[in-house]
């Protein structure tokens, strides 16, 4: 943002010590010549004693004499004066309107830079869209369409949660189980960040759309009706129920909130699951749950 003008600087006062002498008929070599500042008349000539002078103001029996008030509009520096010089545009007046288009110049200015500081200011509120950040985010994950793969409740999740100016930030990883398991069938992981300060609708569309670029062997599919965008990102090399894995994440950003939930499975022949979901079931599962959390989040 460019900088705001600054105002005339104002004058020196004038110094009580007594007036140097210099070779120069002026104050300063750089004084105007004769004629007076901005084309004004010259000042009055020094009068005989006991001869007032026509330009003397005057002053009350008892009082000293109080020192006429400097225009700061009609000296000379590095700020012109906004407005016609006085004494151009026939007619008497040209101080004061020199004084008036100055103040002007100065108010719209001052506006202009009020707007400007108000406008930068609205465009960093973040769009949290009413969203909260649990410090148990397990708590709030729904995935009762996984449950009827895997009704067996993990009775221990695992959640951490983050909570500072910049971001609130939620985690929770899931055990999926199916009855007759010992052991994880699967494991399903989610995490919430509300960002407070950064906008992360740019990079968020960075590293999900272009997922697949980094990463070989994914896809990558965008999904409609879900938050302001989503993008389903998968991984499948099964062969059967004794090989291979299964990756799924569904990605969701939502104003400045981002979500994610993310389905893995490894299969080998030690393991007791013979009837894995397959990648399209997975898929239905995220889409449906995430949905659901969302809207019990405040979405």
């Amino acid at each position: 943002m460019s900088t705001p003008p600054q105002p005339p600087q104002q004058p020196e006062q004038p110094s009580d010590a007594p007036a140097q002498s210099s070779a120069y008929p002026y104050p300063h070599p750089q004084s105007p010549a004769p004629g007076g500042p901005l084309g004004f008349p010259p000042a009055a000539p020094a009068t005989q004693a006991g001869q007032p002078s026509v330009h003397a103001q005057p002053t009350l029996v008892g009082q000293p004499a109080q020192p006429q008030p400097v225009n700061p509009y009609l000296q000379q520096g590095p700020y012109p004066v906004v407005g016609p010089p006085p004494g151009s545009g026939g007619g008497g007046g040209g101080a004061g309107k020199a004084v008036l288009w100055g103040a002007v110049g100065a108010v719209l200015a001052s506006a202009a830079w009020a707007a400007g500081v108000f406008l930068v200011g609205a465009e960093g509120d973040p769009d949290l869209g009413g969203y909260s950040a649990p410090s148990n985010l397990c708590n709030s994950t729904d995935y009762s369409s996984f449950k009827e793969e895997y009704p067996d409740n993990d009775s221990s999740p695992t959640h951490n949660s983050l909570e500072d100016d910049a971001l609130d930030e939620g985690l929770c990883s899931i055990s999926l189980k199916k009855s007759t398991s010992s052991y994880a069938d699967a494991y399903l992981y989610s995490q919430l960040d509300l960002h407070k300060k950064t906008d992360p609708g740019p990079e968020f569309t960075a590293a999900w759309k272009n997922y697949a670029d980094s990463h070989t062997g994914y896809d990558v599919e965008a999904v409609t009706g879900i938050g302001d965008e989503a993008y389903l990102v998968s991984n499948d090399t099964t062969s059967g129920s004794s090989s291979g894995s299964l990756y799924a994440t569904l990605a969701v950003r939502d104003g400045w909130v981002t979500y994610t939930m993310s389905y893995s499975a490894y299969y080998s022949s030690y393991d007791e699951d013979t009837d894995p979901p397959t990648l399209e079931e997975v898929t239905g599962y995220l889409k449906t749950d995430t949905r659901t959390t969302l809207e019990d989040l405040g979405g």
